[in-house]
């Protein structure tokens, strides 16, 4: 007897011991499935990109690796897929142990006869150990609808996640595009300030020989400083930009700074008519598509919750040991192994209305999740109608812009020789330098309007 307890508490330990192991196998399995750089390899990796300027390509990779937003959503994926794991387990046979002790204090009977007129043992202590199985046979569908719902709900995951992928490179390529402009900007101030410079030179010349009043001088300088303070304030908005950039990419800067290389003034692709961009989206956009997966999740939810009125049956075994332990009574055996099986039948008749309260929770939660889809569906018709029309807006304005460019440096030009020649007023020259200066930094803006715009497109079409 004294063995086969032995031999039963130790299958009883194994048993525990798997369970408690079980948990960190799952945890390391979940952090396997993705994959971050640590310690040294990440200070050398971020090293490498102060190095030389980025492009958009490369900010975009490195966003996609190290933003701790993206790498968030992730786990949505990993917490959605163990959902379904545990659905698609519920329908599975169960297999386990179970083991007790009990201390009765009258005698009671612990292990029955095997035999007619047999009588079983009686014993104050008892202890038994047994290998049990259930298996649900019919659950109305309440396991098979929470199950579809599990599935569903992993795809909506999955396409949340392309939405936010989408998203990421929205946000990189807007910022990378702004402080491509604000490069542009800050060498147009520059350039104006090193042309204010010499034209101080010019006016000193000019008063040195007495033909241009000591006036003159003074309103240049006032100009010159007056640009100056610009591109103190234009530097500042460039280093939070910068600054921003690396937050964005996931990536410290702290006593380094990132920069960025690329064009503004490149061709735009051909843009698609508005039922061709709005077909795409429908088709493409991961939160729609993951809205209205939810929503197919949320009716099988519903369904689950119905199901609870239906009977529940299920398949249940046992086998196992039970033991006498101190002083027995009767003419009965001290142990005994014992088995037994059957089907159990479960109906709810009277449980309070806490199926019908479930089942009118998860039907309002359905109604809820379908104005979202239409919420959505409008939306994205409006971002959609939005993008293009500013996309259309930022070429024209650049057009415009070119022209009004061309006329202001000519008008600069004219102003600069008849100033020289004694015939014109240094006012109007630095109204005209400010007026080409002020084109050429609103043109550059309206460049970087214009790829933001085009990247909204995308995103609102569910393109990268």
């Amino acid at each position: 007897m004294i063995n086969k307890i032995k031999i039963w508490s130790c299958i009883l330990l194994v048993g525990i011991l798997g369970q408690v192991n079980a948990q960190p196998m799952v945890d390391s399995f979940g952090a396997s499935q993705f994959k971050f750089f640590k310690g040294a390899e990440a200070a050398k990796q971020e090293a490498g990109l102060f190095e030389s300027p980025l492009t958009l390509d490369q900010a975009i990779a490195i966003a996609l690796d190290n933003n701790p937003d993206l790498a968030a959503i992730k786990w949505d994926q990993v917490k959605a897929r163990a959902v379904k794991d545990k659905a698609s387990g519920e329908r599975m046979p169960y297999i386990g142990m179970a083991g007790d002790y009990t201390y009765s204090l009258d005698a009671q009977r612990v292990i029955p006869g095997d035999k007619e007129g047999v009588p079983g043992s009686y014993a104050k202590n008892a202890v038994s150990g047994n290998l049990v199985l259930s298996m649900p046979v019919f659950t109305g569908g309440r396991l098979a609808s929470l199950e579809n719902s599990a599935n569903k709900s992993l795809q909506a995951a999955v396409q949340s996640y392309a939405r936010s992928r989408n998203e990421l490179i929205f946000n990189v390529a807007s910022l990378f595009n702004t402080t491509l402009a604000q490069n542009r900007i800050i060498e147009s101030l520059d350039f104006s300030r090193k042309a204010l410079i010499e034209h101080v030179k010019q006016v000193e010349a000019l008063v040195s020989a007495k033909k241009a009043a000591p006036v003159d001088r003074m309103r240049t300088l006032v100009r010159l400083a007056d640009i100056e303070q610009q591109l103190v304030r234009e530097r500042n908005l460039l280093a939070i930009q910068h600054r921003s950039l690396a937050n964005i990419l996931g990536v410290k800067d702290v006593d380094r700074t990132l920069s960025v290389n690329g064009e503004l003034d490149t061709p735009l692709p051909p843009l698609p008519d508005i039922g061709t961009a709005l077909e795409t989206a429908r088709k493409k956009r991961g939160d729609y598509l993951a809205a209205q997966t939810a929503l197919e999740a949320q009716a099988d939810k519903v369904a689950a919750a119905r199901a609870g009125h239906l009977p529940q049956v299920y398949l249940q075994g046992a086998y196992g040991g039970h033991w006498a332990l101190g002083a027995t009574t009767g003419n009965g055996k001290e142990q005994a192994d014992v088995g037994r099986i059957g089907i159990v039948f479960e109906m709810p008749i009277f449980d309070g209305g806490q199926i019908d309260a479930q089942i009118r929770e998860q039907s309002a939660t359905l109604s809820a999740t379908r104005e979202q889809v239409r919420r959505l569906a409008l939306g994205l018709e409006l971002e959609v109608e939005t993008a293009l029309l500013n996309l259309s807006s930022a070429e024209q304005r650049r057009k415009a812009i070119l022209t009004a460019t061309e006329q202001a440096d000519e008008s600069l030009r004219i102003e600069q020789l008849k100033y020289s020649l004694g015939k014109g007023a240094i006012v109007d020259v630095l109204d005209a330098q400010a007026s080409l200066l002020e084109i050429q930094t609103t043109y550059y803006r309206v460049l970087a309007e214009q790829h933001t715009a085009l990247a909204q497109l995308k995103l609102a079409m569910g393109e990268e």
